[in-house]
């Protein structure tokens, strides 16, 4: 499909639009609270939907659809038991400790129950996650524009290589991101998150009807693809009997309980987003009122793998045409080698930077599952309908790179530059940090991006690196919150620890298709996984629990901080909000209750 004016019209009008935002927001941009906390003046409603859309980045959109189609519907799992009932719990029980306490940042929150050295710690990890997230979210956008062919004419003309066109593309998004990073801070962001959220369910909503439609529907579906792909529940006895390779040990614990969790409740840049709102009760419901469109989110964007692996591979065809004077004419139509050593619509992948075939352990083609999505647009839409479908795409590269990048500019300016660095600056300096840390993460996120090439699917890579950051960090939240007797020596023993156990867990287990090296086994290899989603569940599951238990047992021979100092700070010494002037149905736990009724509705209907 090539891309005609109306298409590159929309996609410059929004362009147009998120640089406009920014423009617009800088006069606003008077202090450091306005730039890194959007003043902590923004509704619910705006903050619920930017909660959502700050997780629906390059790694929900491409890499959910990659996970489809390498997966099947278990990858549901990640909308359901991975973030449902974490999202609940961070509004019910988290939020009124991150919002009372007055905290400008998770890090800085650990500083106020435990202490500075287990703050610098999660300050330093997480801003190497922020800016590997962000990395991926360009990775994704370069890979995208390499498909499409975008800047082909543009380096013939100039004679440069083709081989840059991915390096230039990164470099472009980059410039984007950091024009209206730089300009409107995080209420730029949020602003630009709400808009990129009713692009994806304007350009994906089509794709999946019209998807669904030319495979034969729903039950068109289920025959062109194995049993096991088209249930969520159906086969988790055991890792061997579903495409995920993993068993419910895995998905309840690994993903529903360390991961989700871990995510939802503890990742800086989601919690900023609700940290944003007005008041206390709006904080409550931001994550409850993300909860809602969460749950139907994967019919827009896991179905797309799933019907982009079940259709019909396209092969090299020959064809014999007999004109009317009696003539013969062989009709060839050529398939690029890459997408007939695919399945379906997913091609082979090739080092974009290399221009090589990459392999398996095995020596199979190596599957480029992220492609799945866009090969989809590709593959259904029109004109018009397709520059709508890649805006959607391009909305969510841009906004996963910029909540990264708001998240790493916060963390670095409040935990790292004014804590440890320079006390007792003016708040007009902090801000001026604050833009330069957005400088500096921007350009460290374009080096982080050449690691995700080594992944066929990038959610794999994502939750490689929140098992070694977010997974032991949920087991340093959940004693602190409920034990009062935890202790900052014991959290920073345990998140050592948990984060060591990730790492030494990787180091010495291996997916059975993969190669030593990035994929894990580059210690030596103990232990063979059935996928790379396998391995980073139990990965998840071995950080949380060397945390947990170290933790436990340094806080028994330190000692605690006083009780008058955990106040706001522990459940038992916590007020409760007050939420008695509201009418029953407008109180959060009423919310909470109506999401967890449709949350077992779901998971009935697609078990």
């Amino acid at each position: 499909m090539e891309l005609k004016s109306v298409d590159w019209l929309i996609m410059l009008l929004y362009f147009i639009f998120v640089l406009g935002i920014g423009f617009a927001l800088k006069r606003y941009m008077k202090t450091s609270k306005d730039f890194f906390q959007a003043g902590r003046a923004l509704p619910a409603w705006i903050c619920g939907l930017a909660f959502i859309s700050a997780n629906l980045g390059a790694q929900e959109v491409l890499g959910m659809g990659a996970s489809g189609a390498k997966y099947g519907l278990e990858t549901a799992h990640f909308y359901g038991i991975g973030a449902i009932p974490a999202m609940i719990f961070v509004g019910i029980f988290m939020m009124p400790f991150y919002y009372g306490s007055k905290a400008r940042s998770v890090p800085e929150f650990l500083r106020l129950r435990f202490d500075e050295k287990t703050r610098a710690l999660n300050a330093c990890t997480f801003a190497v996650m922020t800016v590997f997230s962000s990395g991926i979210s360009m990775y994704a956008m370069a890979r995208l524009i390499q498909v499409l062919h975008v800047f082909d004419q543009l380096f013939q003309a100039l004679g440069w290589p083709k081989e840059n066109i991915f390096t230039f593309s990164i470099v472009l998004s980059a410039i984007i991101v950091l024009c209206y990073i730089f300009l409107g801070g995080l209420t730029s962001a949020i602003y630009n998150e709400v808009l990129q959220f009713f692009l994806i369910v304007a350009g994906f909503l089509p794709l999946v009807l019209i998807g669904l439609k030319n495979v034969g529907g729903w039950h068109g579906l289920k025959a062109s693809l194995p049993d096991s792909y088209m249930h969520a529940w159906h086969g988790l006895s055991h890792a061997s009997t579903n495409p995920m390779g993993v068993d419910i040990i895995g998905i309840g614990m690994g993903l529903g309980f360390v991961l989700g969790s871990g995510y939802w409740c503890t990742d800086f840049l989601v919690i900023q987003t609700a940290m944003a709102s007005s008041d206390m009760d709006s904080a409550r419901k931001v994550p409850l009122i993300a909860a809602m469109p969460k749950m139907f989110f994967p019919f827009l964007v896991i179905l797309p793998g799933l019907i982009a692996i079940a259709l019909p591979t396209p092969h090299t065809t020959e064809s014999i045409t007999h004109t009317a004077d009696g003539a013969i004419v062989h009709n060839i139509q050529v398939v690029a080698p890459q997408i007939e050593q695919g399945k379906g619509i997913v091609p082979a992948k090739v080092n974009p930077v290399t221009g090589k075939p990459m392999l398996q352990a095995d020596g199979k083609p190596l599957l480029d599952y992220d492609m799945a999505t866009p090969n989809m647009l590709l593959h259904y839409f029109p004109t018009g309908l397709l520059g709508l479908g890649l805006t959607a795409l391009l909305a969510s590269f841009m906004s996963g790179m910029a909540g990264n990048v708001t998240a790493f500019n916060t963390v670095f300016t409040y935990d790292l530059y004014q804590s440890y660095i320079h006390k007792n600056g003016t708040d007009r300096h902090y801000l001026t940090v604050g833009r330069i840390a957005t400088v500096a993460g921007i350009l460290l996120s374009i080096g982080t991006a050449y690691a995700a090439i080594a992944f066929n699917n990038i959610m794999d890579t994502l939750q490689l690196v929140f098992s070694f950051v977010n997974a032991p960090l949920f087991a340093t939240f959940l004693l602190g919150m409920f034990w009062k007797r935890s202790t900052g020596h014991g959290a920073f023993a345990g998140l050592i620890a948990g984060t060591s156990a990730a790492m030494l867990h990787h180091g010495l287990t291996l997916p059975i298709e993969a190669n030593p090296g990035i994929h894990g086994g580059w210690i030596t290899v103990v232990h063979h996984y059935p996928s790379d989603m396998a391995q980073n569940f139990y990965g998840a599951i071995f950080a949380f629990s060397a945390n947990f238990l170290v933790t436990v047992i340094v806080s028994l021979f330190t000692k605690p901080k006083p009780e008058a100092e955990l106040v706001g700070l522990v459940h038992s010494l916590t007020p409760k909000p007050e939420t008695g002037h509201l009418p029953m149905w407008k109180r959060p736990e009423a919310l909470a209750v109506l999401i967890l009724v449709i949350f077992v509705a779901l998971s009935i209907f697609f078990a």
